[in-house]
């Protein structure tokens, strides 16, 4: 009896307990804007009683705070039990308590500025203070005195990208700090890097402590996105730049080659994940480096990173920590994601930041392959492992899997799936589908196979990521993918030899979309559209890490000092450097206002002078590419810009039903519509009758200028703009005007097929072309 009277015990009383202490995970507290009452000793203090208030004890209420955010942002991480974080939240003055989530970023130049029109030449010595060049480097002093926050995995600062040579002093507003760890000290930090920082108290309150094989207790990067993303922004110009020694050589250089770098580290290894699955960032570490970025004193923070699904705005720390950024001035560019084709997918969705696709340059790294009928099939590669140039057999995957590998995965080159008999000696075709593409070549050099083919799956296009592959290969289109396979099939002794890989530039059509890039509509508020615009980011040369092999592979033990990388990842830095560029040339500019000129003036058109396609050579359209590709140049001088405020930005928080971000705002009584919200683009989600909105735009072009409006209405409504004419006297004159949509009921508004429908609208001086995407739905 007395026995299971203490199994009762146990049962009801202790199991709870130790379920609920077992049940701990890091959430953050958000109370929005601090008031500047009080000091960071007083904040933390406060934090600490909300703690204590549904903590054990005091001491446990401290040792469960990872963060205390204490200067922009007003809240606190804290290791807690659901019930704990929900008592939490039922506070009048708790914004939002959310889970701090993992963000995996994923794969989410030499060529890439000149593709963008950005040709002037770059070199590392202070000639931008010539007076007679017009270009837009020149004019913004190449980013000299603009200081660029990168939130990712750190950065190698032995690259030369990262030199200092005949860089200017660091700027006196500079707050931040060079702090030291594994393999850094503060010698690494210089005029070029000014700063650099790491968080990690979230990843290892679930991780436990780091693994230093894994990762550098520093902001050192181990890992290379850090150290691509960050050289793609703001690297010094380096002659003679080459991929092994051998591809896309020439000089390499950031888009904004003179801007100082703050290196914000918040991105680290995944235990017991091959490091080609890419690293993990929490959103309580996040949230502290953008807090302390803000406070150093960043003029853009540029953030390859996003949720793996799109989340609202009170739940998603970087939507959070961007707008408080916004508040103080600050450019806020986030990578759309890596999701695509498939709609609804993108991350980063707040309207104050910029969201950034992923598009395509006109250079290639062609592999191509001969057949043993003689037909040449193009692809591409940078890998520089060659085979004897002599034909080899050739084998379908699917035709030489084990037996335990079923049907469905057959073909797909997946860990242990080939057989070592039957590859052995040959070139193995494989396909895209499940697993990474250099992982199906490392399971063709396990099975014995001396080369290896990838083709694209069905619905993949003919976009082609070139991977630097442990053993020689090439990869192909999916049409070219249908040829080889139907070649295989019919040949009794199929047989192919894989050309050495080669750069090629000036390749056409490009820009062309690619298939990963995360789509809109925007699943958070479908009134916003996103993503806001496109830029380079397949196939990008830029600055890695010499602890990293270019696969991410553990077992490739090859080293370089540039890599060459596909995401919207890369295309973020694109967009982050024209960003710096803008704000050194109209420093008074608000971020709604950069992102305005960036996406009224983007382009349109593929170096064919047709409209930009997707991957399989249809059309493109505003939820893949926004309001187009970036042309920074182009940017510098938009004419009108559709300028926002922070206040803007809470009365539009106010029209979610989302109040008290910022707890001295009072909403108006009188909302307005969330598609009212002065954006330099217009989304309408389920259209029933007709919907007029209200925009204004401001003049920073000439003194006085009479703009045009002409419009291309969605297949299926009408829009009509008034008035028609905006008349501008000075620079600086604001003008509003009203945009009604409706149905055209002689039209069949489902013409396409599709759920929905773009069009645009354009204003135009006679030299000023400001264009602003519309997508509509009625459905």
């Amino acid at each position: 009896m007395k026995i299971i009277s203490t199994f009762f015990f146990l049962f009801v009383f202790l199991l709870p307990i130790l379920a609920s202490s077992s049940n701990k995970q890091v959430y953050i507290v958000y109370f929005g804007v601090h008031k500047g009452d009080k000091e960071s000793y007083e904040i933390e203090e406060i934090h600490h009683s909300y703690l204590s208030s549904v903590k054990e004890t005091e001491e446990e209420a401290r040792a469960s705070m990872l963060y205390s955010y204490k200067h922009s942002i007003n809240g606190f991480a804290a290791t807690l039990t659901p019930a704990q974080a929900s008592n939490l939240s039922k506070l009048d003055e708790v914004v939002s308590v959310f889970e701090s989530h993992p963000m995996k970023h994923k794969m989410h130049t030499t060529r890439s500025w000149q593709f963008v029109g950005l040709e002037e030449e770059i070199n590392t010595q202070l000639h931008f203070q010539s007076e007679n060049s017009e270009g837009l480097l020149s004019r913004a002093k190449y980013g000299h005195n603009v200081i660029v926050g990168v939130l990712d995995s750190g950065f190698w600062p032995e690259s030369k990208s990262y030199s200092d040579d005949g860089m200017g002093p660091i700027p006196k507003s500079w707050k931040g700090i060079c702090q030291t760890g594994d393999a850094f000290n503060s010698s690494h930090c210089n005029r070029k890097v000014i700063g650099a920082r790491y968080y990690i108290k979230a990843y290892e309150s679930v991780y436990g402590p780091l693994d230093r094989k894994l990762d550098y207790l520093s902001p050192r990067d181990k890992d290379g996105h850090g150290t691509h993303t960050s050289s793609t922004v703001g690297g010094r110009t380096v002659p003679d730049a080459a991929f092994m020694g051998e591809l896309a050589d020439g000089t390499a250089s950031g888009g904004a080659p003179l801007v100082q770098l703050a290196i914000y580290k918040v991105c680290w290894a995944i235990p017991g994940h091959e490091k080609v699955d890419g690293n993990t960032c929490f959103d309580a570490d996040m949230l502290a480096a953008m807090d302390d970025a803000i406070n150093d004193g960043v003029h853009v923070m540029s953030i390859s990173i996003g949720t793996p699904k799109p989340v609202g705005y009170s739940q998603d720390g970087i939507a959070i920590g961007a707008l408080h950024a916004v508040k103080k001035g600050i450019v806020v560019s986030c990578s759309a994601g890596n999701s695509g084709p498939h709609a609804g997918t993108l991350s980063n969705t707040a309207p104050w930041i910029i969201t950034v696709g992923a598009s395509s340059l006109d250079r290639e790294f062609s592999a191509p392959i001969v057949l043993g009928n003689g037909m040449v099939i193009q692809g591409q590669t940078t890998t520089t492992f060659r085979l004897d140039n002599i034909t080899h057999p050739l084998v379908y995957a699917g035709d030489i899997s084990l037996p335990n590998v079923t049907q469905e995965l057959a073909g797909q080159c997946l860990p242990n799936s080939l057989s070592s008999e039957k590859a052995g000696g040959n070139i193995v075709f494989c396909l895209r589908g499940n697993g990474t593409r250099v992982g199906k070549g490392m399971e063709v050099m396990r099975a014995g196979g001396i080369g290896y083919i990838l083709g694209n799956a069905k619905g993949q296009g003919e976009e082609v990521v070139a991977d630097p592959h442990v053993l020689p290969a090439t990869a192909v289109g999916e049409y070219e993918a249908v040829q080889i396979l139907n070649y295989i099939k019919s040949t009794r002794y199929p047989a192919a030899k894989i050309l050495p890989a080669t750069t090629v530039v000036g390749t056409s059509p490009a820009p062309f979309m690619a298939s990963f890039t995360s789509r809109g509509p925007n699943v958070v508020d479908p009134t916003i559209l996103k993503p806001d615009i496109t830029a380079p980011g397949l196939n990008i040369l830029a600055a890695w890490s010499e602890e990293d092999s270019p696969t991410k592979l553990a077992t490739d033990d090859r080293r370089v000092q540039w890599n060459i990388y596909s995401g919207t990842s890369m295309s973020c830095p694109h967009v982050s450097a024209a960003a710096a560029l803008l704000k050194a040339v109209h420093p008074t500019w608000s971020s709604a206002a950069i992102r305005s000129a960036l996406m009224t003036t983007a382009g349109l058109k593929n170096n064919n002078e047709s409209l930009i396609t997707d991957s399989m050579g249809n059309p493109a359209d505003a939820f893949q590419y926004g309001a187009g590709h970036f042309r920074p140049t182009k940017a510098a001088d938009p004419g009108l810009v559709y300028d926002a405020t922070y206040t803007d930005y809470l009365t539009y928080l106010c029209s979610l039903r989302m109040p008290g971000f910022d707890p001295s705002f009072k909403c108006p009584q009188n909302l307005p519509k969330t598609n009212d919200l002065n954006q330099p683009s217009l989304a309408i989600s389920k259209l029933s009758g007709s919907v007029t909105v209200t925009r204004t735009v401001t003049n920073v072009g000439k003194g006085r200028s009479y703009y045009f409006a002409s419009v291309k209405p969605p297949t299926g409504y009408k829009v009509n703009i008034s008035p028609s004419m905006l008349i501008f006297r000075h620079k600086g004159q604001k003008k509003s005007f009203s945009i009604t949509v409706e149905k055209d009921v002689y039209c069949n508004s489902q013409a396409s097929g599709q759920e929905y429908e773009f069009g645009w609208l354009t204003w135009f001086d006679g030299f000023h072309t400001v264009r602003s995407p519309i997508a509509v739905s009625s459905v």
